[in-house]
């Protein structure tokens, strides 16, 4: 491989490792406002998305310069799938400032009598981010295949706060408005843990030059026969 080029390989994957790390940041900052009622700290997180979204286009550029001299095509899919990562990262940056916001709000509120292992859900989600870029940068397919089936459990914790939430909301009107804050926020760490997978299938077309998207969700949806 020339030289020059995979120079430009390895300042794009470093600049990917940077902004992970900027999006995980966020995340754990944001979800740490939330719980702890800290207004400052959420304020940062979503003045700080500003510098998540100018890390995605700076690998967009970069990967476009790169795009022009890939000499092989197992490059050209990890450029692209590069980007997509990249892409998924600036959405969980987004996830965590929508989380932001709702600490912000209920920082100004009563606090919900209610106990929510918020922190588990965001626990998950995070683990599901790194080890999705773990897999991407080792080109590990089969524990970016392991990660997918992940999502399910976070879907159900999510569900779990939901009903919870519901629950209380119906016993408490009062609460109404807070609660509905709270599941916002939920919400958004179980988008962040589809955004993860969706960075694990990426890790699985680069290595096997396969697109697993589809075909797991209609294996999902269709029952086997007896």
């Amino acid at each position: 491989m020339d030289n020059h080029f995979e120079m430009g390989l390895e300042d794009l994957r470093q600049k990917l490792l940077l902004m992970a790390s900027r999006a995980e940041t966020a995340v754990n900052d944001a979800v740490q406002a939330l719980m702890q009622r800290h207004y400052e700290l959420a304020m940062k997180v979503r003045a700080d998305d500003d510098i998540i979204d100018q890390f995605e286009m700076e690998i967009d550029e970069m990967a476009l310069q790169l795009l022009t001299k890939a000499p092989l095509a197992s490059n050209l899919r990890l450029v692209t799938v590069a980007m997509k990562v990249s892409q998924n990262l600036e959405r969980i940056g987004d996830e965590a400032t929508k989380i932001a916001k709702r600490a912000c709000d209920l920082s100004q509120e009563p606090p919900v009598k209610l106990v929510l292992d918020l922190p588990r859900l965001a626990g998950m989600a995070l683990a599901m981010v790194k080890d999705a870029l773990d897999a991407f940068v080792q080109r590990d397919s089969a524990a970016a295949r392991a990660l997918v089936p992940r999502d399910r459990e976070v879907d159900a914790v999510n569900r779990e706060m939901h009903a919870a939430l519901t629950r209380h909301m119906m016993e408490h009107p009062d609460t109404i408005s807070r609660c509905l804050h709270w599941i916002v926020a939920a919400k958004s760490l179980e988008r962040i843990a589809d955004h993860a997978k969706n960075i694990a299938e990426e890790v699985v077309y680069l290595c096997e030059a396969q697109d697993i998207r589809h075909h797991l969700k209609k294996t999902a949806a269709v029952p086997l026969r007896p």
